[in-house]
């Protein structure tokens, strides 16, 4: 097939190119570089049947595809907050174009959405059911509404227009080539201790988060995408819960060094519980995690040692 991946270049987007040209597929990556990195699909330009398209989703494209991945948009606290406009228009001006390209060609179409819909969950672990706890005028709304008007407008767009769709909700997910000042906590973590510096805790540590490998995460979304009569949303995620000590503690016992704890004042907004209900994913797709948290961290710093 011909496949479009928006945000192509970025940590997770690069991975599905990858994973893409291995099947056999030609792949278009669009990205403008906001977060995506050259450095990241470098190693695919030789291959013919990867081309790389410098754009902003924002404004309107034209390809002919048989199916398109939607992952562009900011995801960490650090880079959707630098421009909140730039980041809710992103997620919905950059859904519009994406499903009316959808329409137009008749692609079946992935919405890259997140676990941020579920806000800071009164219900736990969180099911796809569970319509969430959000703050639509917080420092964080800009991406988890900006997300949630996106799952909106794939199921607007499939009810009124048949659009093909397949929505994802993505739990926290680290590995290679996530960028190193993205102020995600893993690799915030990785990056303190490697350099020997204390590593940073929000709050006392006892807020909670589900790890997925981005090799799972990957293998999550090509199974969705391929599986037919389901739209989703489906979340992928690894339900194996830590608390931030926890990490912390993963991480000082790999990378070793001199790095203490140190504590500053939670965020606003931010989930004091994350995990997900991954039932839909194991009966509907068969899939379920297998790179365990200890596997993935030494992938990780591995990956990170070489460019700290």
């Amino acid at each position: 097939m011909r496949i479009l991946v928006t945000g192509g270049a970025g940590f997770l987007g690069s991975h599905l190119c990858e994973r893409l040209l291995g099947e056999g597929h030609e792949v278009i990556c669009l990205d403008n570089f906001f977060t995506g990195r050259k450095i990241n699909v470098a190693h695919l330009l030789s291959n013919p049947m990867f081309e790389l398209m410098r754009h902003d989703v924002i404004d309107p494209f034209k390809v002919e595809v048989d199916q398109i991945y939607n992952l562009a948009c900011p995801a960490s606290p650090v880079h959707y907050q630098h421009n909140a406009i730039k980041t809710i228009k992103t997620s919905v001006m950059g859904a519009i174009n994406c499903l009316g390209l959808a329409k137009r060609v008749g692609a079946r179409i992935f919405q890259a959405s997140t676990s941020e819909v579920y806000g800071d969950p009164e219900i736990h672990p969180q099911p796809e059911t569970y319509k969430g706890s959000v703050n639509p005028i917080g420092p964080r709304a800009c991406y988890d509404e900006g997300k949630r008007c996106a799952e909106t407008l794939f199921f607007d767009y499939h009810r009124s227009n048949n659009v093909d769709i397949r929505v994802v909700r993505i739990f926290n997910t680290y590995g290679p080539r996530m960028l190193a000042d993205d102020g995600r906590v893993v690799s915030n973590f990785v990056v303190q201790a490697l350099k020997g510096e204390d590593i940073t805790i929000y709050g006392d540590g006892s807020q909670t988060r589900s790890f997925c490998y981005v090799d799972d995460l990957i293998e999550g979304f090509v199974r969705l995408m391929n599986t037919e009569d389901i739209t989703g949303p489906v979340n992928i995620g690894n339900p194996g819960e830590f608390t931030m000590l926890e990490l912390a503690e993963k991480v000082l016992a790999q990378v070793g060094g001199p790095s203490k704890l140190t504590y500053r004042p939670l965020p606003q907004d931010d989930p004091l519980q994350r995990q997900p209900d991954i039932t839909i994913a194991k009966d509907r797709l068969g899939w379920q995690p297998t790179v365990d948290l200890d596997a993935g961290l030494a992938k990780t710093i591995e990956y990170f040692r070489e460019r700290v």
